[in-house]
């Protein structure tokens, strides 16, 4: 199910309700939200938590509110404000900045995030007044369009990689400028193949009985449409179900070492997720995770 995530829930608020609504502890999501931001949720519910681990790396789009002359220590604007200017760049200046991050660049993840070192939460140590080292990870931004809004206020429209924080982002922009910059907003427009046009409000989904929610539920296959399909002939989909690879050259198919497929009866029916892997036979299909059992 998608949600469009209200502000000042967290997503953990987001699954308690969803595991109430739908009497199940099965419900989990593909990409932490901070409390401030909205947008796009993807929950995952019953079977479909198994499919987590393959579906949280999806590219993820953002709209968002860069706010220049400022610097917190959570680096969006509910923190507690630690420098403050208002000798601000011109807008050219700006918008060069910003796009100078499009690409492979390291980022840094901020104390105030749920990422865990040593099995504590950043953002548990953040509060309590510590600070500890961490080790910038590999990012990429897709897409950046940068749109001036007031002489501090500008709108970001970025496509960033699983993991990239837009708060950041933000704060790094500030910082080649000189001036010091905080995330005054953030909207999650897009998570993999799913918008806000897919998105429900936790009101709506409330309202209806269990029927209507049954009926807003997305198939899992949903999650994996940029995967080709693989229909397997009744025999190779017994093979495939008992976990044994399915050679390509005895399927008449051709693709490439590291595709991730969908696996299908001869009906169509979805019913696993295997990779393409090099067998000393060579290539086959190797089941790695079943979702209609």
């Amino acid at each position: 199910m998608i949600v469009n995530k209200p502000a000042g829930y967290t997503s953990h608020d987001v699954v308690a309700r969803a595991r109430r609504l739908f009497g199940t502890r099965q419900v989990g999501h593909t990409g932490t939200l901070d409390p401030m931001a909205t947008g796009v949720l993807v929950l995952l519910i019953g079977r479909a938590v198994k499919a987590a681990e393959y579906v949280t790396g999806e590219k993820k789009t953002y709209r968002a509110t860069l706010k220049l002359g400022l610097t917190t220590d959570t680096e969006d604007i509910t923190g507690k404000i630690l420098s403050s200017t208002d000798r601000l760049p011109d807008a050219a200046a700006v918008i060069e900045a910003a796009r100078s991050f499009c690409g492979t660049t390291l980022q840094t993840p901020p104390m105030y995030s749920a990422l865990k070192i040593g099995g504590k939460k950043l953002v548990d140590l953040a509060r309590a007044g510590k600070t500890v080292e961490r080790t910038p990870r590999e990012i990429t931004i897709y897409d950046l369009e940068i749109v001036p809004e007031s002489a501090d206020t500008y709108r970001l429209d970025v496509t960033v990689s699983a993991g990239t924080y837009i708060r950041t982002l933000c704060a790094d922009i500030g910082a080649k400028l000189g001036c010091g910059g905080v995330m005054a907003s953030l909207c999650r427009t897009a998570a993999g193949s799913f918008s806000l046009s897919h998105a429900h409000t936790l009101e709506e989904i409330e309202n209806l009985d269990p029927n209507g929610r049954a009926a807003l539920l997305l198939p899992v296959e949903e999650l994996f449409v940029s995967h080709p399909v693989l229909p397997l002939p009744a025999f190779f989909e017994r093979l495939a179900r008992s976990g044994c690879e399915i050679y390509l050259k005895k399927i008449g198919v051709a693709l490439f070492a590291g595709t991730r497929v969908r696996l299908a009866d001869e009906k169509g029916s979805f019913f696993a997720l295997a990779e393409i892997r090099e067998f000393p036979d060579g290539l086959a299909a190797k089941p790695v995770k079943f979702f209609d059992i």
